[in-house]
């Protein structure tokens, strides 16, 4: 049996969103697979976050999903498939583990959940909490205006030294893997 490292990735799970970001999520499944990376990640059968699930499984990669009951039992939209789903109580329970149990952290585009998780793993980074590698997939430059965002922070005293620095920000799936140290 193959050894995998874990990586966290967040992203969105809409289905209202344009087919480049999808198409992004399945070429960065197929790499996990290939690359023997186990995907963690929310739990989710939709979007970008259920898309990229399938894509691992199509592959024979290996999938953790979290989910706090209340979204797996009233939203009946858990990837039941995932060769490991947690269920958690809360939301903070449920981004606890996913943090924990991982390498390193991937956010692809998303709503507010997926912005607000990769700010607290951002944070802890730059507190000291962990040393892990962060990667912000930038497709279409979805992320653009959070980068200059982070500069005029910058640039007006709010954020010390190059925030920037803590994270990789690449705008191709392929780069993903390298920029955590896990691909070619």
């Amino acid at each position: 049996m193959a050894s995998y490292r874990s990586v966290t990735v967040y992203c969105s799970s809409s289905n209202e969103i344009e087919e480049s970001y999808f198409e992004a999520a399945r070429t960065l499944g197929q790499l996990f697979a290939r690359h023997h990376v186990q995907l963690v990640n929310g739990g989710g059968s939709v979007g970008l976050m259920g898309v990229m699930a399938r894509e691992v499984h199509a592959r024979e990669g290996r999938v953790v999903g979290v989910i706090p009951k209340r979204l797996k039992d009233i939203e009946g939209r858990a990837y039941d498939a995932s060769d490991e789903l947690i269920l958690t109580e809360t939301m903070r329970e449920r981004k606890r583990i996913m943090f924990e149990m991982s390498d390193g952290y991937v956010a692809l585009a998303g709503g507010y959940g997926t912005l607000e998780e990769f700010l607290e793993v951002l944070t802890l980074r730059k507190l000291g909490y962990h040393d892990r590698p962060i990667v912000l997939l930038n497709t279409n430059g979805f992320y653009d205006s959070l980068l200059s965002f982070f500069d005029s922070m910058t640039r007006k005293g709010f954020a010390h030294g190059d925030t920037k620095s803590y994270f990789d920000v690449v705008s191709r799936p392929e780069d993903v893997l390298p920029a955590l140290g896990l691909g070619d």
